[in-house]
């Protein structure tokens, strides 16, 4: 009814800033080569959805479930690891109007899926080789730093695992140490004894620590005859 829909002027000017919001983005491709500027003018009309933080385990056939929700559906390019050729977490998704696209990034962006929220973003539009994480490792960037273990994309991160096995390596090094002074200690014991009891055979083999014969010798020096 009218009083529900309001006035013609109203509904134009909220449908005028709901069509301004639409392209803005949090999201850019640094390596664009693009200013803020020339990647917001891009996103305006492309029809391509950027979608992060997706489980590793997440299938093509869940994202083109959910998003098609938003509107018929051309392509996803699922991002892969650049070394295993395995799901890294992220995707794109092609529409096949900047408008499904548009109801994607705002009803779907921040759902979960596999348990996890997803982020929906507006993209230039995908080419050959943005497939493939950037990362030293062959997956994501972020998933070589963050610090946090994530069952989800792979367990602890690069840096996090590397530093484990560096943790690991000084444990056993101290652990191999702390043993080889115990055992310098047990051999520094063996031979000291080892020592003392030659010594004492020693005093005991010479005539002049031998008691019974010193005794023997001092009798003898006073002996009178």
């Amino acid at each position: 009814n009218a009083e529900y829909m309001g006035e013609p002027a109203t509904i134009s000017k909220m449908a005028h800033l709901y069509y301004d919001l639409r392209p803005q983005s949090k999201y850019k491709d640094n390596k664009s080569g693009m200013s803020r500027q020339e990647w917001t003018d891009q996103i305006s009309k492309t029809t391509t959805l950027y979608v992060g933080n997706l489980s590793f385990y997440t299938t093509e056939e869940q994202i083109h479930e959910l998003f098609s929700k938003a509107g018929e559906i051309k392509r996803i390019v699922m991002g892969l690891d650049r070394n295993k050729k395995t799901p890294c977490g992220f995707c794109f998704v092609e529409y096949y109007t900047h408008e499904d696209a548009a109801d994607a990034v705002h009803l779907i962006s921040g759902l979960r899926l596999d348990d996890r929220p997803i982020r929906a973003d507006w993209d230039i539009g995908f080419v050959e080789g943005r497939q493939f994480g950037r990362g030293s490792s062959g997956g994501q960037v972020r998933d070589e730093y963050r610090t946090e273990y994530d069952p989800g994309r792979g367990g602890w991160s690069k840096k996090e695992a590397e530093q484990g096995r560096t943790n690991g390596d000084r444990e056993m090094r101290d652990s191999f140490r702390g043993q080889k002074r115990r055992h310098d200690d047990d051999d520094y014991r063996r031979s000291d004894y080892k020592r003392r009891a030659e010594t004492d055979y020693r005093k005991e083999s010479n005539p002049r620590f031998n008691r019974r014969t010193r005794d023997r010798y001092s009798d003898d020096e006073h002996d009178p005859r």
